[in-house]
This record gives structure tokens, sequence and C-alpha cells, in this order.
């Protein structure tokens, strides 16, 4: 479970390193970590039932929530107690210690969907673990409330 956890972390961390890079033009080698942590704990949570039976929109906010959490104590250690800077939305309306803020919280909430998706789909491929459903559908059930 911990090598699993760990390759599915590096992975997924390399796609948040990525899309963060692509974003904002620049991103920073915690961010594989810091991402890849936070994946994969949304991602293991989806392995138990009382959680995967939850609406989509119930996952988001749950997932949101972790992802929160481990910006702000990453953002505290990395940007506040080392001063790397690395973000920094102190000029966010609603922003707790200029590490975390609602925007950021919104956007979160609707890459949730595809968190989700990517852990099962690379569960499904590199671990054979269940076929995971298609992420337009997850999207889909986001919209609609189902």
């Amino acid at each position: 479970m911990v090598k699993k956890s760990l390759v599915l972390g590096f992975l997924m961390g390399m796609v948040y390193l990525t899309m963060e890079g692509f974003a904002r033009g620049w991103t920073n080698i915690s961010m594989l970590f810091v991402g890849g942590t936070a994946a994969v704990l949304v991602g293991l949570l989806n392995q138990y039932p009382r959680y995967y039976r939850l609406k989509i929109w119930q996952q988001c906010v749950i997932g949101t929530l972790i992802v929160l959490a481990i910006e702000l104590g990453s953002g505290l250690i990395l940007n506040v107690w080392l001063g790397l800077g690395i973000w920094d939305y102190s000029a966010k309306p609603g922003n707790i210690y200029g590490q975390i803020c609602p925007q950021f919280a919104a956007l979160w909430f609707f890459l949730m969907p595809f968190n989700i998706w990517l852990d099962d789909w690379l569960r499904f491929r590199l671990y054979q673990e269940g076929d995971p459903y298609r992420l337009k559908e997850i999207y889909l059930e986001l919209i609609t409330g189902k």
C-alpha cells in the first residue's frame, strides 16, 4: 500500500506540477510533493464505500477541504516559515494567512472530479483495480447534482 501510494503520489504530483507550470508559467519542485500528497489523500478516500457512495458534489467538498488543509499547512511551512514565496494569496479577499483563499477553494472544488478520475484511472491501468468512470460522466454528475 505504501509503495502504491508513493507511485500514485509521484505520478499525480507530476500531473499537478505540469498543470501549474502551464497555468502560472512556472512552478516549484515542492509542488510535486504537495500536489501528490493532496491527490493521493483524495484518491484514498475513494477506496472506501462510505466515501464513494456519496454524491460527486459531496466528494468534491470533502476533497477540497483536504486540499485546503494541505495547502494551508504546506504554505505556512514553505512560504511563511522557510520564506520560499511559492504562492501568496494575501491580496485575495477572504484569504487565511495568504496561503488559502475562497477563489482557489472554488478552483480545487471543480478540479476534484479530475483528481478522482485520475486516481481511479491510474489504479486501473497500473494495478488492475476497478474500471474507472469516464471523466465526462463524473463532471455531468457534478453538474446535475446526482
